[in-house]
């Protein structure tokens, strides 16, 4: 089955037929039970790697089959004029536009991040976000890094007055180097220079 556009079906690894077929058995035992996304990924994963060469083998040759499948209807794919896909164009940021000011929780991130990741080096980065929630909640007085917020609020308003009226943004003072701020997601750029471009009407 093909997408709305058209385009063909990806082809499915040996890995993602296996968890199909589990997901599948699973359900067919137990249809009225609510399945935790994340923890059933987990076993599955735990009991791939402990299968045989063998037991794989099944799912290798259905991988095998759907990579023949995917072939061959790309082959047949005929894709639209003027090569529109229906995503959303990216819009180009500025690299002189001010960085956007940071909340006092990215602030408490940017701090606490080095022990969390010294503490536990194995963990991904969504782990250590989760951490970092945790302690935060914990936090009961967050007037320093609420203080550390307002300034940086007022930064981000001065520089981008200056970036509005032509100027060049103002760079941190050799004497005091600006320290490492946390990166935050594209997504969260692009609708702050929405909000900006909103301003300005």
């Amino acid at each position: 089955m093909g997408r709305k556009d058209g385009k063909p079906r990806g082809r499915m690894s040996s890995y993602a037929f296996f968890v199909q077929t589990c997901r599948e058995e699973h359900k067919k035992k137990c249809p009225d039970e609510n399945v935790v996304f994340a923890e059933f990924t987990k076993k599955c994963a735990q009991k791939w790697k402990e299968m045989s060469a063998k037991e794989k083998r099944r799912f290798e040759e259905m991988a095998e089959r759907d990579k023949s499948r995917y072939e061959k209807d790309m082959a047949n794919y005929d894709p639209p004029a003027g090569g529109a896909t229906g995503k959303r164009k990216k819009r180009a940021k500025d690299p002189n536009a001010p960085k956007r000011a940071l909340s006092a929780f990215f602030f408490f991130c940017g701090d606490e991040r080095p022990d969390v990741r010294a503490a536990h080096p194995e963990w991904s980065v969504a782990e250590v976000a989760k951490e970092l929630g945790k302690r935060w909640e914990k936090v009961t007085n967050r007037s320093k890094f609420e203080a550390r917020a307002e300034a940086d609020k007022a930064r981000y308003a001065k520089e981008m007055e200056a970036y509005r009226g032509g100027g060049s943004v103002p760079k941190a003072s050799p004497a005091k180097k600006a320290k490492p701020q946390p990166k935050e997601s594209d997504e969260d750029d692009d609708e702050e220079e929405e909000d900006d471009e909103d301003d300005d009407e």
